[in-house]
């Protein structure tokens, strides 16, 4: 890990808190210091400044000493941090070491890595370094590194996207090994790659070819301010609810209108100012998560770049996209905006997976028309062709069509459904099973069969009278939901055997685990083996 790692993971809080604490402490603890050391010189924390005391005393080199030797303590807690943290990459896992106390050790197995994210948050960015976080497979089963240089993080991401591919590291076997840094030189290094970068912006050299969506700035943040109308509605709800309520509890009470004016004033103020930052605050947050957006293929799978101040990376290798949904709100209808949503593994924890950052990482395409949602199914859906995906809009996005290959909610069941029942239901096609609802919010959710992972059907009492049944098609956690309603009988029963069959067949044909095994063009070795990196590192 890199030398400054303890100082960004609470170091630089322990700083500024003991700064506060000597700031408001200074007297009493140059008294306790005065006491323990001289009680009989005279000092009263009382009689003025410490440090004019210091200096009438003659104890100016003392006090430098003291304040030497407490920069010292702080460097050998910190350097015995960094010490005790340490990482590998084998040809099978990725191991994470740390503590000094209380030890841990975490293992990623490569085969289940659901992707990598490279994080630059503001305070590390002017510094040049990154927080590398493997996505494992599971509740809280990421493996993070952090921190390390850019360009260091960058090395590593590549070495495991590789070793996890199947594929041999040549570039090591190329360039032999680099030569060691010194703590000073990783240091000075990150600094000015640091400064550098966050003057040019995020470095894409590497993504061939370029991002193949491009977000207008104006329409980023006019579709933001858009959505922003639905919490305007939602705060203005309470604040109109909580002013009518005063009002007629005043009026009841017999209060004099002044009285009620300056209570109607006042409750104005207490409550509209909150949440008109409250809507204020919320808007900016998307607004600025989704700026500097980008999204490109490389060979490693689908690279999504996001974020102003905090900038934020991510790499999905092929097959750990288990949903897809193209979705649009009414409020954008006008102007044929589209966001698509996705299904993946990200190895955090129920509590983490539902916090407004780890929700982005399931947005990849925040706002774009059609051309840009079609650019971007075919690249996180690699596995279905162009014409299919074309077939997908027509039919499915904006369907139903005159002839519509859909099955829907039949007739005597449109009370479920009364403004969607034409467009609610589904298509089993070669590839995928394809879910279409929605009138008034339009969204197609698309499952690939490969990573499916189950299918159920059910069936109520008043869904027995109709003749109509419930179905379900199951994924890993996450925005994209697979439910459907009032379904002919006939159509659940073909919905659970046809997906049954062609999803065993797509998963047994599957070689997404191991990518770059299978490419044509992998290069091979005459030794055999993986090339391994060294042992545990620190930088």
């Amino acid at each position: 890990m890199h030398p400054l790692t303890p100082l960004f993971k609470g170091g630089l809080a322990l700083l500024v808190v003991a700064g506060i604490v000597i700031t408001n402490m200074r007297d009493k603890m140059i008294d306790w210091v005065v006491r323990l050391f001289a009680p009989d010189s005279g000092f009263s924390p009382n009689g003025g400044d410490p440090v004019d005391w210091v200096l009438e005393n003659d104890l100016v080199l003392l006090a430098l000493l003291a304040v030497l030797g407490l920069v010292v303590l702080l460097i050998a807690v910190f350097w015995f941090l960094w010490r005790f943290q340490q990482f590998r990459i084998t040809g099978d896992h990725v191991e994470v070491r740390k503590g000094l106390l209380f030890r841990s050790h975490r293992r990623a197995p490569l085969d289940r890595v659901q992707g990598v994210n490279l994080t630059r948050p503001f305070p590390a960015r002017l510094i040049g370094l990154a927080k590398l976080e493997v996505v494992g497979a599971g509740n809280d089963a990421n493996v993070p590194l952090e921190y390390l240089s850019t360009a260091k993080a960058e090395e590593v991401r590549a070495d495991i996207l590789r070793l996890a591919a199947g594929a041999r590291s040549a570039r090591l076997v190329a360039s032999g090994a680099t030569s060691a840094q010194t703590a000073r030189e990783a240091i000075i290094g990150s600094m000015n790659a640091g400064v550098s970068g966050l003057i040019e912006g995020v470095d894409l050299a590497d993504v061939a070819p370029e991002s193949v969506v491009k977000i207008p700035t104006g329409r980023l943040i006019g579709s933001q301010l858009i959505s922003a109308v639905l919490w305007v509605l939602f705060f203005g709800a309470i604040y109109v609810f909580s002013v009518v309520a005063m009002f007629l509890g005043m009026t009841a009470d017999g209060e004099k209108p002044a009285d009620i004016a300056l209570a109607t004033i006042a409750l104005s103020l207490g409550i509209g100012i909150p949440l008109a930052i409250a809507v204020v605050g919320i808007t900016w947050a998307q607004i600025s998560k989704s700026l500097r957006y980008s999204i490109a293929p490389t060979p490693d799978g689908v690279r999504i770049t996001f974020g102003l101040l905090t900038t934020i990376t991510e790499t999905l290798p092929p097959g750990r996209i288990f949903a897809v949904e193209v979705s649009q709100s009414l409020l954008w209808r006008p102007f044929g905006w589209w966001t698509v949503k996705i299904n993946r593994m990200t190895g955090k924890s129920a509590v983490q997976q539902s916090s407004g950052n780890a929700q982005q990482f399931n947005i990849v395409l925040p706002v774009g028309r059609r051309a840009d949602v079609e650019r971007v199914l075919e690249l996180v859906l690699p596995g279905i062709p162009s014409a299919e995906i074309a077939a997908m809009w027509e039919n499915g996005v904006v369907g139903p069509t005159g002839d519509d290959p859909y099955r829907t909610i039949p007739p005597r069941a449109a009370w479920r459904r009364p403004l969607s029942w034409k467009r609610h239901g589904y298509r089993l096609t070669e590839h995928a099973v394809l879910v279409r609802r929605g009138f008034l919010w339009r969204r197609l959710a698309v499952f690939p069969l490969a990573r499916l992972q189950s299918v159920s059907i059910s069936q109520g009492p008043i869904d027995r009278l109709q003749r109509v049944s419930h179905g379900q098609i199951h994924s890993v956690a996450g925005p994209v939901t697979g439910n459907l309603s009032g379904l002919e009988r006939d159509d659940a029963i073909a919905l659970l055997d046809g997906v049954s069959r062609a999803a065993a067949l797509a998963a047994s044909a599957d070689r997404t685990h191991r990518w770059a095994e299978h490419a044509p063009d992998a290069p091979a070795y005459p030794d055999g083996d993986a090339v391994q990196p060294p042992g545990w590192m620190q930088r």
